[in-house]
């Protein structure tokens, strides 16, 4: 049984990621598990997710930290650990009207840079 859609095309926060994705070198967008993923090879950013147990996040991104970063991260009530990725080290940073989008960018270009070939790493760093 296919997972239910949880998201809307049109919401502006998942055009911004969208938009910072996608513009990472090899990137495609795949739904999975009824939610925008990111991937190069594989995945780095999940647009939407929840807390184990707890509030879905329907305008949230998930990401892998840098790991010197991490527990200054969690201690920001803007970031939540969450279900399934959670345990695997990811993050999630909640999305609204006060988001900083070049803080966005960074996450998701770090995140990418922990899962990306070198091949399309390098041709992030070419001037």
């Amino acid at each position: 049984m296919p997972h239910p859609i949880m998201f809307d095309d049109a919401d502006p926060f998942l055009v911004r990621v969208r938009e910072i994705a996608l513009a990472l070198p090899d990137t495609t967008e795949v739904v999975a598990h009824g939610r925008p993923t990111f991937r190069c090879g594989k995945m780095f950013g999940n647009y939407g997710g929840g807390e184990k147990g707890g509030e879905r996040h329907d305008q949230s991104l998930l990401f892998i930290p840098d790991t010197a970063e991490r527990e200054a991260l969690i201690a920001d009530p803007r970031f939540f650990l969450p279900a399934y990725l959670g345990p695997y080290g990811w993050l999630g940073i909640l999305l609204d009207d006060g988001t900083d989008w070049v803080e966005v960018s960074e996450l998701l270009d770090a995140s990418y840079r922990h899962v990306a070939p070198k091949r399309s790493i390098a041709k992030l760093d070419t001037p």
